[in-house]
């Protein structure tokens, strides 16, 4: 195989500075690499200029809602204006909330946990955990994985058509695929749930590091998604859009920050007035550094040029995919299709190889940091390798031989932060690999495939 050599177009724009970019790994064969890290879709590195803000806040750290201070009362400023920063970024309209969480994760259980008793959810199989497991208390039907985009709206349209049109109902759906990187058609879904009275949230975790997001331009009611994929340190994340079932529901985590006022009653018991604002769903001392850190994540993206850093990526897909196309042993995962569009996600398998020990190879040998397994979308990727929907599969290595065929499979992802030599090493280590194969030997540990201690292949 020809790796692509040609450069980028610089005229698009540069990487943008992450943290770690510089760091040096060993590699078993000897000596040491700097560390390609291309598993953007499970957390990306965080901007250099998210962690200088921080950096530059640290010293006047205080307690949010809570003082009289000057360090509290800025604390408190900075991060109310964070929100009003994500609401800009997202494009949010004016009665729309801004809700601060944890993760994706926490976001999509939290509006769970705010739909009204008779809603019936509708989640296509395709979705990531986070987004197809919280609806526990929910009527749900789950949606087979349509093969095109127009395929994705007619099925949506029917099943909504034959539902009782008078109660409450939320579609949940994805606006790019944690697996495939594909784009969803996200306006023309929202429109067909609004057409039959649904309501539409959005799981944008992969979406928004690699694409703008408007929720009213999509005319989407929600949108979840988390901080240690844009850029931003681990522990954060948003719910933004319609106030009202927020505002009705009771508050997530009760506790201090959620009750504007608490009363003993007379017979006893207290007396609760809830906060009707976001603070109703924040309970507790937040994650102001957190909170903070994607705001500024959201501004660095938008000051950097966001459609810049987008055509740049695409142009790291087109190198990425091509170079794959190039090895007749690779298979690139797709529900949609080779034209289909996709952000920097990409998944596929080797013939002849263990996903595992194939990933394990790429860590040990060249220093290059991807994922294998089943990416916490489990029906998704077992619908991808045509298994059936009842075969054993998890993430990790099988117990066996690491060169063993497994329900697994590779995905590269990257993103505002990857340099060029990184995908150039990528695809020169997946043909090398395929060609000669691996140059240690390896084991199964602890679910994981490991590099033995010592031990190179006999070539």
């Amino acid at each position: 195989m020809s790796v692509p050599t040609a450069a980028l177009d610089s005229s698009v724009c540069a990487p943008l500075p992450v943290l770690g970019q510089n760091v040096t790994v060993p590699l078993v064969t000897g000596g040491e690499v700097t560390y390609a890290a291309l598993d953007y879709a499970a957390s990306a590195p965080a901007l250099q200029r998210v962690w200088d803000d921080v950096a530059a806040y640290a010293p006047y750290y205080g307690s949010v809602h809570r003082g009289a201070g000057y360090l509290s009362q800025l604390s408190t400023d900075l991060f109310e204006n964070s929100r009003r920063t994500v609401a800009e970024f997202l494009g949010c309209r004016a009665d729309d909330q801004v809700v601060f969480t944890r993760s994706t994760t926490d976001s999509l259980n939290l509006l769970a946990a705010a739909i009204p008793a008779d809603c019936q959810v509708f989640v296509y199989e395709t979705e990531h955990h986070a987004s197809l497991l919280p609806w526990r208390d929910a009527q749900v039907t789950y949606l087979n994985a349509p093969r095109t985009p127009a395929q994705a709206v007619e099925t949506l349209e029917r099943v909504l058509a034959d539902r009782d049109p008078y109660g409450p109902a939320l579609v949940c759906v994805t606006g790019a695929s944690n697996v495939t990187g594909e784009l969803w058609p996200v306006r023309e879904l929202a429109a067909a749930a609004h057409a039959h009275g649904a309501r539409i949230v959005l799981d944008a975790a992969q979406l928004a590091p690699h694409h703008p997001v408007d929720i009213a331009e999509l005319d989407v009611d929600w949108v979840a998604f988390s901080g240690h994929k844009l850029y931003a340190p681990f522990g954060s994340g948003v719910l933004a859009g319609r106030a009202d079932w927020l505002q009705a529901a009771e508050p997530y985590l009760a506790g201090g920050g959620a009750s504007r006022k608490v009363a003993r009653r007379a017979d006893g018991g207290v007396d609760v007035d809830w906060h009707t604002t976001a603070a109703r769903h924040e309970a507790g001392s937040p994650n102001v550094i957190g909170v903070y850190s994607i705001a500024s994540a959201c501004k660095a993206l938008t000051e950097a040029g966001f459609e810049d850093l987008v055509a740049r990526e695409q142009q790291l897909v087109g190198r990425v995919r091509e170079g794959l196309a190039e090895v007749p042993e690779v298979r690139v995962l797709s529900l949609f299709g080779d034209d289909a569009p996709r952000v920097g996600v990409i998944s596929f398998v080797v013939r002849g190889w263990n996903s595992s020990h194939f990933a394990a190879a790429l860590s040990a040998e060249y220093g290059i940091g991807v994922r294998d397994g089943l990416f916490c979308a489990h029906p998704l990727v077992r619908t991808l390798l045509g298994s059936d929907p009842q075969d054993p599969g998890e993430c990790g290595a099988p117990e066996g031989e690491p060169g063993e065929s497994s329900l697994n499979a590779i995905r590269v992802s990257f993103g505002a932060g990857t340099p060029d030599e990184h995908i150039d090493r990528f695809l020169r280590a997946v043909s090398e690999l395929v060609r000669e194969g691996a140059r240690w030997n390896y084991r199964t540990e602890d679910g994981r495939c490991v590099p033995d201690r010592g031990e190179a292949a006999q070539v």
